[in-house]
């Protein structure tokens, strides 16, 4: 079963709520389930038919009124059925939530399309059929979120501008171009700018900017044996400023034209108004997906408890990936209205993150 994370702490309430008697769980449960289901409010009369032990509706309601003063339910209509709350939600995520596996069809599915994409023989292409792949199974957007340094590179170029500067030229699988200025120690030949590149280039062989760096790292003494020392300095400065004092973050967004297929309401169609301008500010998209970034398995984050989706009330389910050496290098992950099956959702996101870390460890 597949492990997450929890990104908020439990309000007293909710410890207290999971002391309930069976009967109280079981109601909830049902809300929840049915909210998920449906979108529906569920009314104590439809309890009664659906729940595995004689309730009275009468004795329901009871249950319900103490839910709701939890803070767990609510009622969107005078005399209607009651809704989970995003406390509501959490709650049921945190301590009542069964995770399915992701069965073998599926597994051998996303693999399938996820070497497919590979064989254009640049990551970028990986991480957006990650991205796209997400968004069919969980009919949300899907996003990834990437550094720089995951771009595999195709040329590495020093090119002297003036005695004391020259550009680093970095020439992406995918055809882009970036240029970064750095500083040249006095007195440097132009030979050394030559042998700089040619050393670089000599070991791409389609790694990222990243894996590059670790390699040469681990290989740092055979580096000492085959430059001299100021074209060894040039080497490690033209990586360090090819990754910039920032690493710049890489946001793909698929599939936001699902989140328009299962509208209700002209509150609906408002809420999504909202998400739509919530993802086009990259800037906090990023910043939560950073936060996912922070520790194993799979983060949730539900409606306020961020305040990007404070408005828009939508959820992220999202999962770190790793580089050959394990570091977390990006973030996979699925946003949405709170109304997600988290049941399935969580464990593919959660195997779709696996698969592209194998990928990176393979050096895709």
């Amino acid at each position: 079963m597949t492990e997450f994370s929890r990104s908020i702490s439990q309000p007293p309430q909710v410890q207290a709520l999971a002391a309930l008697n069976e009967r109280a769980r079981e109601i909830f449960r049902q809300i929840v389930e049915g909210y998920l289901s449906t979108g529906e409010p569920m009314g104590s009369r439809n309890l009664a038919r659906i729940l595995p032990m004689a309730l009275s509706p009468a004795s329901i309601r009871n249950v319900m009124s103490d839910l709701e003063q939890a803070g767990l339910i609510f009622a969107p209509h005078t005399s209607a059925g009651r809704l989970p709350t995003e406390l509501g939600l959490r709650f049921f995520v945190d301590a009542m939530l069964e995770l399915g596996d992701v069965g073998r069809e599926e597994q051998e599915r996303i693999e399938a399309q996820m070497r497919a994409a590979a064989s254009g023989h640049t990551f970028a292409s990986v991480l957006a059929e990650a991205s796209s792949l997400l968004s069919g199974v969980s009919r949300g957007a899907g996003v990834v979120l990437t550094t720089k340094t995951n771009v595999q590179l195709k040329h590495i170029e020093f090119v002297r501008l003036d005695p004391a500067r020259a550009l680093v030229v970095l020439v992406s699988d995918d055809g882009s171009v970036e240029n970064r200025l750095l500083d040249l120690p006095p007195g440097l030949p132009a030979s050394a700018l030559q042998e700089a590149s040619n050393y670089l280039n000599a070991r791409l062989h389609g790694r990222t900017l990243g894996g590059l760096r670790a390699e040469i790292e681990a290989g740092r003494q055979a580096m000492k044996r085959e430059l001299d020392a100021i074209t060894e300095r040039l080497v490690d400065a033209g990586l360090a400023v090819s990754v910039g004092p920032t690493e710049a973050r890489q946001l793909i967004v698929r599939g936001q034209a699902n989140l328009l297929d299962d509208l209700r309401a002209i509150e609906d169609l408002e809420r999504m108004r909202l998400l739509f301008s919530d993802l086009e500010t990259q800037k906090d998209v990023i910043d939560l997906l950073a936060r996912a970034e922070g520790g194993d398995g799979v983060r949730i984050f539900i409606g306020s408890e961020n305040k990007l989706f404070s408005l828009s009330g939508s959820s992220l389910i999202a999962a770190p990936f790793r580089d050959g050496s394990q570091t977390i290098v990006g973030v996979v992950g699925v946003i949405g209205p709170t109304r997600l099956n988290y049941a399935r959702i969580v464990p593919m996101v959660d195997y779709t993150a696996r698969v592209v870390s194998r990928m990176m460890d393979r050096g895709t």
